[in-house]
């Protein structure tokens, strides 16, 4: 930062490290960052922090093309990445949540609200339990995200009680930017980036203009845990893009930014395009909610269950009876994510861009 604080408002601030870097990207390919100047810096830089990545695990880094996994919801195909990241959630919450005739029960309704705070609890589970580098695990994926493993995970849920846990499944042997483009040919793309942690590891290589990452955090260090610490080893991470198709067509390109609520704001913008009828914009203003699965300090005990927290427009007669069910709730101004859409129609050919109020944000057309 310039002379070592951060710019005010309406000062130019620039950064010819970043734009020196960007330069010898364009010139060199991957190659000039993993395997050239940059990466002898990173090494040179790390070591004398006393840190532990080198140049050669830079040099032998590869990133891979994958398949996304999907369920069909309703007629619409959810289209998600496979763990190491946290898709599979979203997709097991929608699979739960297909089994309630939720247009019925009603957006903000006491019942809608419990059924979707107990169903993401079981999947919580199973991502704490499942999730990882697929290069050091048998991820169980077609199981975690099958209708039969939902209604057997269903019916561990009473509509009348909140469960303080669930136990995963038992089964044979997933501070953000999101972005989506679409062209003139019909291309979409939905992307999604994260350093974590705010500014990522605070770790800033000379000469280079960039932070480096910090996703390294998100390991376990339970021994025989399937995300355990390990070299060469991808760790759990939370950053997903998503995508929904109708009968094999491109239909929306969204994302949701706010690590553990991803996959809740997934399932909740899902439900409400397709269950609620919402429109693409209003499936992003409309107000949501996150259950936080951690137990919480309050007055020097510790909470079974975890917090629901709410958003202004939610109703508190709803609230109020969540409690009676056993939900302990909390009004909350943030962490609801940030929604970024476009949907196309393929008979007309036309995109519709949406965004949100609760992030920085543009929907533009050009």
């Amino acid at each position: 930062m310039p002379n070592g604080k951060t710019p005010q408002k309406g000062e130019i601030f620039k950064n010819p490290y970043l734009a020196n870097t960007y330069e010898k990207i364009a010139a060199g390919g991957r190659d000039a960052f993993y395997k050239g100047d940059i990466a002898h810096i990173i090494a040179k830089y790390m070591k004398e922090q006393g840190g532990f990545l080198n140049y050669e695990d830079l040099a032998n880094h590869h990133s891979e093309w994958v398949d996304p996994i999907s369920i069909n919801y309703r007629g619409y195909d959810i289209w998600e990445l496979p763990p190491n990241g946290q898709g599979t959630a979203a997709l097991q919450i929608l699979n739960i949540l297909e089994q309630y005739d939720i247009s019925k029960i009603g957006f903000g309704s006491t019942n809608y609200l419990h059924t979707f705070i107990e169903a993401k609890k079981l999947a919580f589970e199973d991502r704490a339990k499942f999730y990882c580098d697929p290069d050091f695990s048998d991820i169980p994926l077609k199981q975690l995200i099958s209708k039969e493993y939902a209604k057997d995970r269903k019916q561990l849920i009473n509509p009348e009680k909140a469960a303080k846990s669930y136990p995963a499944g038992e089964l044979e042997k997933g501070n953000t930017i999101y972005l989506t483009v679409a062209d003139e040919h019909g291309n979409m793309v939905s992307l999604i980036q994260s350093n974590y942690r705010g500014m990522g590891s605070g770790m800033t290589p000379d000469s280079l203009g960039f932070v480096l990452q910090d996703r390294g955090e998100l390991f376990s260090l339970e021994k025989g845990h399937a995300n355990v610490f390990e070299p060469g080893k991808r760790p759990f991470h939370t950053i997903i893009p998503a995508f929904i198709t109708k009968d094999g067509k491109p239909y929306i390109s969204f994302g949701l930014m706010g690590g553990a609520m991803q996959p809740q704001g997934h399932a909740q913008i899902v439900v409400n395009l397709i269950d609620f009828g919402m429109n693409l914009q209003e499936a992003g203003d409309a107000p949501r909610i996150r259950h936080s699965s951690d137990s919480q300090p309050t007055g020097g005990k510790m909470i079974d269950g975890g917090w629901t927290s709410v958003e202004s427009g939610i109703p508190y007669q709803s609230i109020r009876e969540l409690i009676k069910k056993g939900h302990h709730v909390k009004f909350d101004v943030g962490g609801y994510g940030g929604y970024q859409a476009i949907l196309y129609n393929s008979t007309t050919g036309v995109y519709f861009g949406a965004s949100e109020s609760r992030k920085d944000r543009q929907a533009a057309g050009y």
